[in-house]
This record gives structure tokens, sequence and C-alpha cells, in this order.
């Protein structure tokens, strides 16, 4: 299957996601902060980034992170995001993919937290066929 990145401030929601995406037969990678992400995408490019846009030290650090791979900083290369956002929770802004574009947001779809489960890994299936098909 694929090798994918978790990228979540929430320790315990990373975990159960990890479990649910590796029963679907993917590796999967945690990690709980930007930095140890950024380091972690320097050492092997997933096939999807899943990237949390809020941290505590910096509430737009996910939406940075999106930006950098999205214009290959670092050597990332293209990689496929699916953002987690519990914006629409916090500041109701009927924020969404209607938002995405290849600047400003380059992400290729968004999952509302919180996030059930069976979405999350439907939402991935969905987002890794077309990388399946060029494969």
């Amino acid at each position: 299957m694929a090798y994918l990145m978790i990228v979540d401030d929430d320790e315990d929601f990373a975990a159960a996601a990890a479990k649910a995406l590796g029963r679907d037969g993917h590796e999967v990678r945690v990690e709980l902060e930007i930095g140890k992400a950024v380091a972690g995408l320097r050492d092997r490019r997933p096939d999807l980034l899943i990237l949390d846009v809020m941290f505590p030290e910096d509430a737009s650090a996910g939406f940075e992170l999106a930006r950098r791979v999205a214009a290959g900083d670092d050597g990332f290369g293209p990689i496929p995001i699916l953002m987690l956002t519990a914006i629409n929770m916090k500041f109701p802004l009927g924020f969404g993919m209607a938002d995405a574009d290849e600047s400003w947001m380059p992400v290729q779809g968004f999952v509302e937290k919180p996030v059930d489960l069976d979405v999350l890994r439907r939402r991935v299936l969905a987002l890794l066929r077309p990388v399946a098909k060029h494969s």
C-alpha cells in the first residue's frame, strides 16, 4: 500500500488514525511537531501527508508547511496533502475545499475535526487512487 505521514499535535488522535490506516495496509509515520515533520519529510517522502492546521506554537503552522511542500522547498517534491482542520469548530468561517488553491492553500482535501476515522480512511483512499494509477 502507501507510506503516509500524519502531522498532528493531538497524540491520541494521531495514534488512533495511524492504527486505523495501518489496518488498511499502509505504513504510517506520526509526527507531533512541525519541526520533526520537516525532518521526517527529508528522510522519506510520503505518498500522502495528513496535516493538521493549528499547532500550539503557531496557529498556522500547517498552512506554512503545506506551502513549503507545494513549493518544493527543501526538495520535498510534490506530495498530496489532506488537511485536518478544527477551524470551523473554533471560528465558524465555512472553511473548506473552495478555499484551496495552488499558492495560499495547496491541499488536495480537507477533513474536519473531530475526525471520523472511517471518513478519514475513505478520503485517504480517494486521494491515493491517482497516485496508484501513475505508479
